[in-house]
């Protein structure tokens, strides 16, 4: 009885991968897991693809048949690219609407390799937790350096430190920054990466399931806010080790490469999330300061003859995408 009780408790978690145009990445995502699936019995993962069209569900069928991870591991190819949300939202609904649903889901992003023993880490804390709602792994390079992965957020204190982008203000904004420095204990926090951010089911029941109405970007800092207002607090879990590599789906958030120019959807989640959240007044002021800061910044830079680690057309995209230009539009 013990054992069957024990083997129960652990058919209880769902990972839930969204690949587009990573087929080998979602590969080696998947290969890095087998050992986190042999070491929970019933754990299940399911791949959704959001209609890559480059081959990938072809690739990744034929890697889970001749591995033999088909007794784990879904693929579900989708009829459109609806964006992050949107793919990760067909598994979760699906699954949530079970006779007998998983208790723990974690989103996983295809560019992330696994360390031993990160998930059973994120698991073992929700259960000895159950009034936190969400925990996020501790994102590193491959050669184990850590990146942010634990945010506040965002606010019109952020963008004023974000577009200066100088230290005396930044040491006097350290209580509502976007980013503060990583910590080596587990910590509570605004919002976690969603590269690998573990749920619990009560939270979906709580609030719903991930606004669509994002592309991608934002979308997880909105539902850890919507948690966050519904008694779901969020948390961030050092022992829980996923090397990340960065930017591989978009190219957007690579820090290893030139900055990439943005793209719309990025300021449309920005925008939407502003609004949805705070309003037509705040995100109007929010995007006036964030403007002036990033032009006094350019100014200086300009004085002092040093480039701009920017995107390139970021303050001109920002303007022509700011509130003021598109209203209410989210």
């Amino acid at each position: 009885m013990a054992d069957t009780t024990s083997q129960n408790h652990l058919q209880r978690l769902l990972i839930v991968i969204l690949n587009y145009r990573t087929a080998d990445l979602t590969i080696d995502c998947l290969r890095s897991l087998v050992s986190e699936v042999q070491a929970r019995p019933g754990t299940q993962v399911v791949v959704s693809d959001n209609d890559s069209q480059d081959g990938s569900v072809e690739r990744i069928g034929a890697a889970i048949a001749t591995t033999g991870w088909d007794d784990w591991v879904t693929l579900m190819p989708l009829e459109r690219n609806g964006g992050y949300a949107f793919g990760n939202n067909a598994v979760l609904r699906k699954a949530l609407a079970a006779l007998d649903p998983p208790n723990y889901y974690l989103l996983l992003n295809p560019d992330t390799i696994v360390r031993s023993g990160a998930v059973k880490a994120l698991v073992d804390f929700l259960e000895s937790h159950p009034q936190i709602g969400i925990v996020g792994s501790r994102l590193e390079d491959p050669d184990g350096t850590p990146q942010i992965s634990a945010f506040r957020f965002p606010s019109l204190w952020t963008e004023l430190d974000f577009g200066l982008q100088i230290g005396l203000v930044t040491r006097l904004l350290s209580r509502w920054i976007l980013a503060p420095a990583v910590v080596d204990q587990p910590c509570q926090t605004n919002w976690v990466a969603g590269a690998s951010m573990l749920i619990r089911r009560e939270v979906f029941e709580s609030i719903g399931l991930l606004d669509e109405k994002y592309f991608m970007y934002y979308e997880e800092v909105d539902f850890c806010l919507q948690a966050h207002r519904a008694g779901w607090p969020c948390w961030y879990l050092p022992e829980s080790r996923v090397v990340h590599l960065v930017g591989q789906s978009s190219g957007v958030t690579d820090t290893k490469r030139p900055p990439k120019r943005l793209p719309i959807y990025w300021f449309n989640s920005r925008r939407y999330y502003f609004l949805k959240n705070h309003g037509w007044l705040y995100t109007a002021l929010t995007d006036a300061v964030y403007m002036m800061s990033l032009s006094l910044l350019y100014l200086r830079r300009l004085i002092q003859r040093k480039p701009i680690a920017a995107p390139p057309q970021l303050l001109s995209d920002f303007f022509l995408n700011s509130v003021f230009l598109r209203g209410g539009q989210g």
